[in-house]
């Protein structure tokens, strides 16, 4: 069982990763007004102190603590560090993401004036002869700053909550000098009020803390800051979904039924950033940390390290994390007699790939990593054994060039760049990966001689057929309590947020993920007598559905261009549409690859077809919607 302390967007974000597991957990906010729908975990309410968490640990049998208050709840902290060691529990702190503070390019984080409490801000304001101030502090703070505003001009935005008002009016601060987050945003409240400068707390990026910064650098005041207390000793932090979901499934082995794992990807960046790192002369600990798309900082373990001045490599050097500021290249390196040697011309790194409890054809197998300087600025990916070479189009990759996709390239670039900014050559390999191909598709892709590097997240999510579903039931429910007046289904994120741009006007619980599961989330809506369902679908399960597939997972079926020129034939197209199918690799080529004539009546015929093969699970309104990969929608 496992206890979430939360009120804030991490504690959503802490509900959001524990109902994906389907076990239950409990919620504790001190006051009712979050609202928030815990799927698998029970909300309780009302401030905890350490006898009262003891007690409740202890009689619920908790055994993980789960931080995700706010980064300013410093009693609550304490009392989580309490019971922690009074119970020896483990603790994990889903923190915020804390930038430089720019909010702008030209923004200057040494620019900002930093205080260590509300006591050190009076002061410094004082000092400075700051008169008139625009606290953006929130009503907590109220109090705190009162010899400021008893004594100077000074407003405070809160929320537009009775509690709030109450609080502010408890303290006997003037109601005229409130100002609310709902009617305007930072730069037009500095604007209307012409404070002197402004003063705001180390809130994070979910705090709005860049752009209260950038607006008042653009209006030319200074910012005070007050910093964020600092965490009690012992708390292991994370600062997202993948972080957290890694921590409780280590430090409560059964909580999700299946492990997460890393994508060949995450693998080939960690190795990278390995080998860079011994290459510039920095010794490399048993993990490194790597940057993930989504923003998050996560470690992973490394085999194997050497160095080479030539062909070889079995120089094992010693393992320490390192990461930071750019690295320079280093030329030399000195020699017992005094004299200078070349500095090694090369650095290998091997990672062994972890797919956690997914079926990956790749899990367990060494993911390699050799990095060498380069002349040519930019860093250049180079086959090695085992990683397939391009030989068609349609991959959005450099015929020729290998298989590395565009997500991990970025993740490498990315992570690397951040080390070194010289030209660097980074070589990946998979040992037995031309074996490995075989038992994928990519001999079907036009990818020979090994497997794809891939991963759009780095993170690699198992799941259960039965679990997802019920997921999707769940779901289309809540959407039906609330009165949704249309379901909004779609394959992902990315699909959902064009769909949500096209119909502003519902409510979230109206778009719901099917993921693969197309017929099953159809079945849902015809078991609960959804009235109408609007689908977005990309060409990819398009083409899948129209067949008669109602599950388009890539494991289950594969792009079949006979049957995509029998949908040209009947919908009348040229000769030359089929010969334009017969050359594509994806189908999302079928967009620009399809004569302009006869696009739109093949389209028009490819959807006749998925809702045909809906109508046999749902025949109640339906509208499919054709999205392409920049959100434009047929017809």
């Amino acid at each position: 069982m496992i206890l979430i302390l939360g009120g804030t967007t991490e504690g959503r974000l802490a509900v959001r990763v524990a109902d994906g597991a389907g076990s239950p957990y409990w919620y504790s906010t001190r006051g009712e007004l979050q609202q928030i729908e815990c799927k698998n975990g029970t909300h309780i309410t009302g401030a905890l102190d350490e006898a009262a968490m003891a007690a409740f640990c202890r009689d619920h049998d908790i055994r993980l603590l789960i931080d995700a208050a706010h980064p300013f709840a410093t009693e609550l902290h304490r009392t989580v560090a309490a019971v922690a060691e009074s119970l020896d529990l483990p603790v994990v702190r889903v923190e915020r993401v804390y930038s430089d503070g720019s909010g702008e390019p030209g923004s200057d984080r040494a620019s900002l004036r930093w205080c260590d409490d509300y006591a050190a801000a009076v002061r410094r304001l004082e000092a400075d002869g700051i008169t008139r101030l625009l606290a953006l502090t929130g009503v907590q703070t109220i109090g705190k700053l009162r010899p400021y505003w008893t004594a100077h001009d000074c407003w405070f935005r809160i929320l537009r909550r009775e509690e709030s008002q109450e609080k502010a009016a408890g303290q006997g601060f003037p109601a005229d000098r409130l100002v609310y987050y709902e009617e305007e945003d930072d730069a037009s409240l500095i604007a209307r009020l012409r404070p002197q400068a402004i003063l705001t707390k180390e809130s994070g990026e979910s705090g709005g803390f860049n752009e209260k910064v950038a607006a008042a650098q653009a209006a030319g005041i200074p910012v005070y800051v007050v910093r964020r207390p600092a965490l009690p000793a012992g708390f292991e932090t994370v600062t997202g979904e993948h972080g957290l979901r890694k921590a409780i499934e280590r430090l409560v082995p059964g909580f999700f039924p299946l492990r997460s794992g890393f994508t060949t990807g995450a693998c080939a960046t960690a190795a990278a950033k390995a080998a860079l790192l011994s290459l510039l002369g920095h010794p490399v600990g048993e993990s490194v940390e790597v940057l993930f798309p989504d923003g998050e900082i996560l470690s992973l373990p490394i085999a194997n390290i050497c160095n080479s001045q030539g062909p070889a490599c079995d120089g094992l050097v010693e393992r320490r994390v390192l990461s930071g500021r750019a690295l320079d290249r280093p030329e030399k390196v000195p020699t017992r007699a005094g004299k200078q040697a070349p500095a090694a011309n090369s650095a290998t790194a091997i990672v062994i790939k972890d797919a956690g409890d997914d079926p990956d054809v790749t899990n367990g197998q060494k993911i390699v990593a050799t990095v060498a300087f380069s002349d040519e600025p930019g860093i250049h990916f180079l086959q090695g054994e085992g990683v397939g070479r391009v030989t068609l189009p349609g991959l959005g990759l450099p015929i020729g060039g290998p298989a590395i996709n565009r997500v991990p390239r970025r993740m490498m670039e990315q992570n690397l760049s951040a080390l070194y900014a010289g030209g660097l050559d980074v070589t990946i390999s998979v040992p037995g990966g031309r074996e490995l191909a075989r038992r994928t598709f990519n001999p079907k892709l036009g990818i020979v001689d090994g497997i794809s590097i891939i991963g759009t997240s780095g993170i690699v999510r198992p799941f259960s057929n039965e679990a997802f579903v019920d997921a999707i039931r769940r779901e289309i429910e809540v959407a039906v309590a609330v009165g949704a007046p249309m379901l909004v289904i779609n394959s992902g994120a990315k699909s959902e947020a064009f769909l949500k741009a096209r119909f502003p006007d519902l409510p979230p619980q109206a778009f719901v993920h099917y993921g693969n599961f197309i017929g099953e989330t159809l079945k849902i809506a015809a078991d609960l007598q959804v009235p109408q369902v609007t689908m977005g679908i990309m060409l990819g399960k398009a083409v899948k559905l129209a067949e008669g597939h109602l599950d388009t997972h890539s494991k289950s079926v594969v792009m079949n261009k006979t049957f995509l020129k029998e949908v040209a034939a009947v919908a009348g197209c040229a000769p030359a549409t089929a010969d334009a199918i017969d050359s594509l690799t994806l189908a999302r080529e079928l967009w620009h690859g399809l004569p302009p004539a006869d696009l739109n009546r093949f389209l028009s015929a490819l959807l006749a077809r998925c809702r045909a093969a809906c109508a046999s699970v749902y025949s109640a309104s339906l509208t499919i919607l054709l999205l392409d990969e920049d959100g434009n929608v047929f017809p």
